[in-house]
């Protein structure tokens, strides 16, 4: 996670959007459920609150007071196929390696575990105003937080999620306001008004993927495996009430 990050969402800017992803992670998580669940980067925020997995963990590449494990997120301390939820919130824009993050969480992950992404969406007033701020770059001068990041669109995460066996499994965007500096709230009927008829050009968004593995199924009992196995308790049942009948009799 770049650093400023932090202190960003500390704004009226970073709030409003902190805010919205809040909601939104506690709606997705409190359904997914499994054993282990880690959330990677921004740990002085609990995005996996609502999630009920007996083991929850918290792991940055800094020290803070809820990170329980410190580690870079291309090389995460977990065997393969031993969590059941990984949840990235804003990781991949400000990482050198993106794609190497994301297999590293497929690596981690057990076959069908989950993994959900926030980031900034590029098609939106947000990306257009990071446009102006790389412009800066270019001439030597420094890039501020959070427009220095490398934006990624949704759909470029669902082609990176397809090359690596995820599917997409739901998503949605929000934040429709403008980036601007003061108070958020003379905005709410844009906000509205963008959820409803622009909805693919919020500031940020979510989208959730499931780990698939080709070749393999979940074996549940179909119907008629269940009825013959009825039948031979039945049967069973029936020859068992016979021989003590018989034993009465003689």
């Amino acid at each position: 996670m770049s650093n400023g990050f932090d202190e960003w969402l500390e704004t009226p800017q970073g709030q409003y959007v902190l805010q919205w992803e809040q909601a939104q992670y506690d709606l997705l998580v409190a359904d997914i459920f499994g054993f282990k669940a880690v959330q990677l980067g921004l740990t002085q925020h609990d995005f996996l609150r609502a999630n009920r997995m007996p083991f929850r963990f918290h792991c940055d590449d800094k020290s803070s007071a809820r990170a329980g494990l410190i580690a870079k997120p291309h090389f995460l301390p977990f065997a393969n196929a031993s969590v059941d939820l990984v949840i990235l919130p804003h990781v991949l824009e400000f990482a050198v390696t993106p794609h190497q993050i994301l297999r590293e969480v497929e690596r981690v992950l057990v076959p069908e575990g989950q993994v959900v992404v926030t980031g900034f969406n590029p098609f939106s007033l947000w990306g257009v105003r990071r446009l102006f701020s790389r412009r800066k770059t270019r001439y030597g001068l420094p890039g501020s937080i959070p427009w220095s990041g490398q934006y990624l669109s949704v759909m470029r995460l669902r082609d990176w999620f397809a090359l690596l066996g995820f599917e997409t499994h739901a998503g949605s965007f929000g934040c429709y306001a403008p980036p601007v500096s003061q108070s958020l709230q003379r905005w709410r009927l844009l906000e509205l008004a963008g959820n409803r008829w622009w909805p693919y050009a919020g500031a940020t968004y979510i989208i959730q993927a499931i780990k698939r593995v080709h070749g393999m199924r979940l074996i549940t009992p179909v119907r008629h495996e269940l009825m013959a196995r009825a039948k031979s308790l039945a049967t069973v049942t029936q020859n068992t009430t016979r021989t003590k009948n018989n034993e009465r009799n003689t």
